[in-house]
Parts: structure tokens; C-alpha cells; sequence
């Protein structure tokens, strides 16, 4: 049996996290797909995935193996559309995460941006508000917000976004406005669990202590922290892109700008540059123009 089939086969059962769903994205028979891993795991002599009937996961050796299987398939790849000369054209499946309403508001169009202009290709968009490890998940693009550890991924810096401390404007008017990080203490606070550091506020300044932030109400998003405040209910700290359109109708107003911490880095990350597909190549190259122009502005 072709070793590239089988290559194929396995990335696609390991990516989708299923027999059957790697079978319905190759459209072959769940049969098919099963004897096929089959065949790999004898010639190979190594278990590949666990399989319960709840769930299908890679073992050790399989993300080893598909790890380097994906680069070969994406040398494969390449090597073809080199002999046919359709370098520009790039063509498959892209699996790509950023974080929820950082994807919404910036990857979104891009993504539709790719789309349009490579009718090859298609595209599976995870949003999550949680550290997401490309390989183990089966993903080939990430956008990242905050320092990264050091990694086998390559990544493209695209700019960064403050950390702020907000509240309404109706409530500043009402209850004051905090001159000092200490002050934060007086008002009642509305934290995400989606944020890092969410009980714990670092600020700039001679103090380098973290402030032990009390919340009066916890939230699992970042979007109901912002419709808390929204509608009055005490301070609570954000990403900046995540409450730009309300600064600019005024709806919220940053506090503490003196002592913000440095800006968190935003990245694009994806697999070693000289493997990458040309799919991938050509995602990246056009995500990171659209988010260096939306993040630099």
C-alpha cells in the first residue's frame, strides 16, 4: 500500500480525532480508512491511537509520526505544485485557531480574504480563549497574544495590544476615578477567567507587586466582562482591541494609562518556515499583512 496514502489517511483520522470523520474529510469509507491505519500501524509495528469509543487520540509515537509526516506530506505537496507551476495557486485544508473575539474581529476576514481569492482551498477556524498546542490539536496556523516559550513553530510578529483597566463612563461620573492601582481596591471588580492573571493584576511602576484583586463577579468570557461594565458594574481589565469600538463611542474609558504594563506581542505561528505548504505559506503572508495593519493603525 502507497506510504503516502497511508500518510494521508493517518493525518487525517489524527487531525479530525475520528475514524469517521477522517473518512467523510478523505470521502472514503470509514471502512477503508479503518483498515488502512490498520495496515500502517503492522508495517510500522507501533500503536498509533488510543481508541475508546468516546474519543480517538494519538499515543506518543503517533504524534511523533505526525509530526514529521505532515512535513513530508507538505514536501510532497510542494514538490507537486512546483512540477505543475502552481506555486501561486495554493490548494487543501487549513486548520487555523485564535483566541475568541480576537478571531472574530481580525482572523475572520482574513480567513474569507484567503477564501475568496484561492477557490482550492478550505478552511476550519477553531476560537478558543485558552493556550491551544498546534501539534497535539492537529492545527496548522495560530495566532498567539502574549510572550512565547521557546518552540519548534515559527513566528511572525505582528504587533501588540495594550492591557487596560476600564470602567463606564457612567459609573467614573458617578463613584470617581482611580488615581492609583491601589485605589482599584474601592470599587467592585469584574474579572474573566479567559485572562491571564485574572486574580492577580501586575502594573507598571515603582510597586512590582501584583495587586490581590477580590472580584465581585466572575465571568468565563471576555465578552460578558465587557457587558457587565457596559451597563455600570464596577472595573474590570482587557486586551485593548477588545473594547476599541467602546472607547471610541465612548461607552468605557481606560484608567491607569501611567501605570499599564509593557504591550503583549502579538504572533503568527505555523510549522518551520522551509516545511510549510504553500497553503500555509500563503495564509500566513496574507493574515500577517492584514493584522500588522490593523494592530499598528
Amino acid at each position: 500500500m502507497d506510504r503516502l496514502h497511508q500518510m494521508n489517511v493517518f493525518v487525517a483520522v489524527a487531525e479530525e480525532a475520528g475514524f469517521a470523520a477522517g473518512a467523510r474529510r478523505l470521502q472514503m469509507s470509514p471502512p477503508a480508512v479503518t483498515r488502512t491505519v490498520a495496515a500502517l500501524e503492522k508495517r510500522l509495528g507501533v500503536k498509533l491511537f488510543n481508541r475508546t469509543t468516546r474519543y480517538v487520540r494519538t499515543t506518543d509515537a503517533g504524534v511523533r509520526y505526525l509530526a514529521d509526516a505532515r512535513i513530508i506530506l507538505a514536501a510532497a505537496d510542494n514538490a507537486d505544485q512546483a512540477a505543475a507551476g502552481i506555486n501561486a495557486d495554493p490548494r487543501g485544508h487549513l486548520a487555523v485557531t485564535a483566541p475568541s473575539l480576537f478571531g472574530r474581529m481580525f482572523v475572520i476576514p482574513g480567513i474569507i480574504d484567503y477564501l475568496q481569492r484561492y477557490p482550492g482551498t478550505e478552511v476550519s477556524a477553531i476560537f478558543l480563549d485558552r493556550v491551544v498546542n498546534l501539534l497535539e490539536e492537529g492545527l496548522d496556523v495560530g495566532v498567539r497574544i502574549g510572550e512565547l516559550p521557546d518552540s519548534s513553530m515559527r513566528a511572525v510578529r505582528v504587533g501588540s495590544v495594550r492591557l487596560v483597566v476600564c470602567a463606564a463612563t457612567a459609573y467614573l461620573e458617578e463613584h470617581g476615578l482611580p488615581q492609583r492601582p491601589e485605589d482599584l481596591l474601592e470599587h467592585p471588580v469584574v474579572t474573566s477567567s479567559a485572562g491571564s492573571d485574572f486574580h492577580n493584576w501586575r502594573f507598571a511602576g515603582p510597586n512590582k507587586r501584583p495587586l490581590p484583586i477580590e472580584p465581585r463577579l466572575t465571568v468565563t468570557t471576555n465578552d460578558a466582562a465587557i457587558e457587565a461594565v457596559v451597563h455600570g458594574f464596577g472595573i474590570t481589565r482587557l486586551l485593548s482591541y477588545q473594547i476599541a469600538p467602546y472607547l471610541a463611542n465612548g461607552e468605557l474609558k481606560v484608567l491607569l494609562p501611567d501605570y499599564e504594563p509593557a504591550p503583549r506581542p502579538v504572533h503568527i505561528l505555523h510549522r518551520e518556515g522551509r516545511y510549510a505548504s504553500a497553503r500555509i505559506r500563503t495564509f500566513v503572508d496574507l493574515l500577517a499583512e492584514r493584522l500588522r495593519a490593523a494592530l499598528n493603525d
